[in-house]
């Protein structure tokens, strides 16, 4: 009896880590929707919304960074500081800044499918970087993954046929990708020695400081006085629904069931987005799209196995 209470109070903890991790990608997939939303509703700039965006989220992140600050554990290096500070200012920050301004000008659901590229980023970083050797596996998923990139992208190119912006679109968000993988190679070298908790809420004020400082060295403070009511409601969307929430919700989902079945779950975002970016920006859905979002899932997949095998 007492055996059969607890696998039931297991399996319902599991189901709940998995509701909770699936909400939380499917919130953080939002975050397209509604940068979109704030361009296409008000006469708001990239730098302007990812600076209001910040500013709504810091004082979560103060009140973690104070919480994990009294936590007794060991005091962090200079080095490990100097890390914080660059994987904040330089990968988050950037990779925020890149991403907002390839908004501006392609497709919410192209832009969650070359984002959804950064493990395949990050292997190669690693291999780079690190000298790590690739395996069959992660070589054949990477050509999936840039083959399925390669059939959404020609479907949108013809859809977007004559717009001078769209590259220019495409190649931030690819850049976007590329900062944001050494965002993460870097995290799994610090995360061990400072904790995950203080790397967040470190990394995360270090971005916040480099943001503000963009901010207000391109722009007058009076431009908060024409701020419209409509990109506050968006900005706080954007804040809470697909920043805040979300990190917490992952966090949680990895606790209880485990970082790999977190991946394998985040993989509904691209899915999320494409259909999000459907029924509220009128986005149309293509056959290439599709194609190429199966293929980039699997070829991603892939890659999660593959660190799950090597991790076991």
């Amino acid at each position: 009896m007492v055996n059969s209470l607890k696998r039931f109070a297991e399996r319902n903890n599991h189901l709940k880590g998995f509701f909770i991790a699936a909400m939380g990608a499917i919130f953080f997939s939002t975050k397209a929707i509604f940068v979109k939303l704030a361009f296409k509703h008000t006469p708001v700039d990239a730098i302007t919304l990812l600076a209001l965006r910040m500013i709504f989220s810091l004082p979560f992140y103060i009140v973690i960074a104070i919480i994990s600050s009294r936590q007794k554990e060991l005091k962090m290096t200079y080095t490990e500081w100097a890390y914080i500070i660059l994987l904040g200012t330089v990968g988050y920050y950037l990779s925020s800044l890149f991403d907002f301004i390839g908004l501006k000008y392609i497709s919410a659901g192209l832009e969650r499918l070359i984002l959804f590229l950064y493990p395949t980023f990050a292997i190669l970083l690693n291999t780079w970087i690190f000298k790590v050797k690739l395996t069959k596996n992660q070589i054949f998923a990477l050509i999936l993954s840039y083959v399925g990139i390669g059939i959404a992208y020609g479907g949108e190119l013809h859809i977007s046929f004559g717009d001078s912006n769209f590259h220019y679109g495409s190649i931030m968000v690819f850049l976007c990708a590329v900062t944001y993988s050494f965002y993460l190679v870097g995290t799994g070298k610090v995360v061990p020695k400072v904790g995950a908790t203080r790397f967040t809420a470190y990394t995360m004020l270090s971005a916040t400081a480099g943001i503000l400082i963009h901010f207000f060295a391109t722009h007058s403070i009076s431009v908060f006085s024409t701020f419209q009511p409509n990109l506050i409601y968006y900005c706080f969307a954007l804040s809470i629904i697909a920043t805040v929430l979300p990190s917490f919700m992952l966090s949680y989902g990895m606790k209880t069931i485990g970082s790999n079945n977190v991946a394998v779950i985040t993989s509904i975002g691209p899915v999320s987005t494409i259909l999000q970016a459907y029924l509220f920006l009128g986005e149309t859905i293509h056959l290439t799209q599709i194609i190429g979002t199966i293929l980039v899932i699997i070829g991603v997949l892939r890659i999660g196995k593959e660190k799950a095998i090597s991790a076991s």
